[in-house]
């Protein structure tokens, strides 16, 4: 199972196709394709998979979010939370 930590954009290409978001301290691209012309803008948090943005999210709803994903992580060793965080775009079923 592949869960999606809510990330906050923090830049968006000329051509509104890609954007950088922050998850936890983490930064990444990520390809907006999937989302309409301005539908997320610098600032907004939104949820990823296998790379894409798939929606935006209310920021409480992310904040939430983002501290129960805290205190799962606290109860992770190091190895576990770089696999939460850092590799969760390798999820194995990306190809289902």
């Amino acid at each position: 199972m592949c869960l999606s930590i809510p990330s906050k954009v923090v830049k968006i290409s000329d051509d509104k196709t890609m954007c950088t978001v922050d998850t936890m301290g983490v930064q990444r691209d990520a390809n907006l394709m999937m989302m309409g012309d301005d539908d997320v803008n610098v600032g907004d948090y939104v949820l990823l998979h296998i790379g894409f943005v798939m929606n935006k999210i209310d920021e409480k709803e992310a904040m939430l979010s983002i501290e129960t994903y805290r205190e799962i992580l606290e109860l992770m060793d190091e190895d576990e939370r770089r696999r939460a965080i850092v590799d969760d775009d390798n999820c194995p079923n990306r190809g289902a």
